[in-house]
């Protein structure tokens, strides 16, 4: 009893005096902290690098099945190799949380192809498309970020399929995991005539020399990389971990702008500028640099602490450009200038001439949603008219290259006959969405076919109006953003929704005016949450032709949605 009377009499000095004599936590950063593995993936990680998996994929599990698989391999280090148990179908949004992921997860797998910088020939992408229909039941999807998808993907199969791939010069290898993902390049890279430097021997020897390397396959999470070379800033490089960004420098000429520390999910934060100029020549060890900083010193205590925003938020630009040059690099990077604002759109829509003459057509997939049969076709088409180049986009489109002027009308004609647009439709252009409760463990809502319908519906009610632009909606099955819903006009999170008489029900929360500055922004700049707002799914149509139509009702003369967006009161939003 005398002692707790003793006790509360502390003075409140004496007690902070006693709290900071207690031992700081680690954050588990290495080059801090040491090497000891503080949570369950970094055991796993420590236990077992995530790329040995692959023998035991093709030599047991491919073998064995499903049910041969050990836990470990299959909710981890398959990761490294493109891998993800899909949804099992029949599961609603309202269980997404409530059961475990083994009680969630199907036989099957989401397998991701990755394709560095976009860049693909007509016999790869007619390899992937027989893959799809022999192996996947004809799915496809182009993703954010360049990659295809295929799901309904069996086990047994994975070692041929791998087969295949490789055989043309794709793979699967740090696809997914802790890893360096697929990196970004501008779509028209090499082939542009207004690109300013051409980042394809960048890109080229960053996959070669580093993915698949031991030595960075143990990442404190995800790590992703964008570089352009083109002024129309096409790979979102404000939301990429590490992003080189074409610039003419006054006396050093033209090189790249370094980025750092950009990422979206449930806290998102852009990335910033380092202030530094990057030779052509020096991009691959900067980009090794800034890599090494987040292995040695990432956060991996906490796995939602884990990306290189928090360690960019606590050091700040001027200490991490410190460290990369004394630490990394060994000399110091020029300053530099950053880039101009865009003037054209990043998603290279439409029909442009290229430095050689030729032409190249970007089409809009609805959401990025495609199939096996649609890839074969779009291979028939350009090989029809000698094309055997393509390149797929950070905004879910692809593009068909070395088209003859001559050709151009009928090659349009054809797309058209596909259903791929070359046009700046209204929504079909500037719609995007993620894999969705279809496929994907974490959503709590359908994307790909509610945003089909959108298109389709908001296209036909809005046909005639005076659009200053396409109005950028994204549709995204959870919190996690990988449809970038904060860097849209109209960004829609996933969630259960309850209605006035008390059922729930899938719907959205509402974000509004996002942009990047490749998206007609001044500077990019994250979407206003609309207090209060959800909206259902049966409602979406409704609400955002009602938000368009106050929108071109109340704007100035030069106001962007954004800007509009941000300026009027919430009661308008709503």
């Amino acid at each position: 009893m005398s002692t707790q009377v003793e006790t509360s009499k502390k003075s409140p000095g004496d007690r902070a005096a006693r709290k900071s004599t207690r031992p700081k936590k680690s954050n588990g950063q290495w080059k801090v902290d040491g090497h000891e593995p503080l949570n369950k993936n970094e055991i796993d990680k420590a236990e077992d690098n995530g790329l040995n998996v692959r023998d035991r994929i093709e030599k047991v599990y491919a073998k064995g099945g499903f049910s041969s698989i050990d836990p470990d391999d299959l909710h981890g280090r398959f990761r490294w190799w493109g891998l993800y148990t899909q949804r099992k179908p029949g599961i609603d949004g309202g269980r997404t949380a409530t059961l475990e992921p083994h009680e969630l997860e199907d036989e099957y797998f989401m397998l991701r192809i990755r394709i560095d910088g976009g860049k693909l020939t007509t016999e790869q992408l007619r390899t992937i498309a027989d893959i799809s229909n022999e192996f996947a039941r004809s799915s496809a999807d182009l993703t954010d970020r360049q990659n295809i998808q295929l799901h309904w993907v069996e086990i047994e199969n994975v070692p041929e399929i791998w087969r295949r791939l490789e055989a043309v010069g794709l793979q699967t290898t740090e696809a997914c995991g802790d890893v360096p993902r697929v990196i970004l390049g501008s779509p028209v890279a090499g082939i542009a005539a207004d690109e300013l430097i051409d980042p394809t021997p960048a890109i080229e020897e960053i996959s070669r020399r580093y993915i698949g390397d031991p030595s960075l396959s143990n990442l404190p999470r995800k790590y992703k990389t964008a570089i352009t070379g083109h002024p129309s800033q096409d790979v979102v490089h404000e939301i990429n971990d590490c992003s080189f960004v074409a610039v003419d420098h006054p006396e050093h000429g033209i090189g790249y702008d370094l980025w750092v520390g950009g990422a979206l999910s449930v806290v998102p934060r852009f990335a910033e500028r380092l202030g530094a100029w990057v030779a052509p020549d020096q991009v691959v060890d900067a980009w090794l640099g800034v890599t090494s900083i987040f292995r040695d010193y990432g956060y991996r205590r906490l796995r939602n602490k884990a990306r290189l925003k928090f360690l960019l938020a606590d050091w700040g630009p001027e200490k991490f450009r410190e460290i990369l040059e004394t630490e990394y690099l060994g000399f110091k990077l020029a300053d530099g200038p950053a880039p101009d604002k865009p003037l054209t759109a990043g998603d290279h829509v439409g029909v442009h001439k290229q430095a050689d003459g030729r032409y190249f057509i970007g089409v809009s997939l609805i959401a990025g949603r495609a199939s096996g049969t649609l890839l074969g076709q779009v291979v028939d088409l350009a090989e029809k008219f000698g094309s055997t180049r393509l390149r797929t986009t950070p905004h879910q489109k692809i593009l068909l290259l070395d088209i003859e002027e001559s050709d151009v009308d009928d090659v349009v004609a054809g797309l058209d006959a596909l259903g791929l647009s070359s046009r700046r439709d209204l929504f079909r252009r500037s719609t995007m969405a993620c894999t969705g409760i279809e496929f994907c463990k974490l959503a709590i809502v359908e994307t790909k076919q509610t945003a089909a319908d959108a298109v389709a519906v908001l296209e036909e009610r809005l046909a005639g109006l005076d659009l200053p632009h396409p109005i950028s909606l994204h549709l995204n099955g959870c919190p996690n953003s990988c449809a970038r819903i904060q860097t849209a006009d109209i960004g829609l999170k996933g969630q259960i929704v309850t209605t006035d008489d008390g059922q729930q029900v899938p719907g959205f929360q509402v974000h509004v005016g996002g942009g990047l500055a490749s998206q007609d922004r001044d500077e990019a700049g994250l979407g206003r949450t609309v207090r209060g707002l959800k909206v259902t799914v049966e409602d979406l149509n409704d609400y955002v032709e009602k938000l368009v139509r106050r929108f071109l009702d109340g704007r100035t003369e030069t106001e962007t949605f954004s800007e509009w967006a941000h300026r009027v009161d919430e009661e308008e939003l709503k």
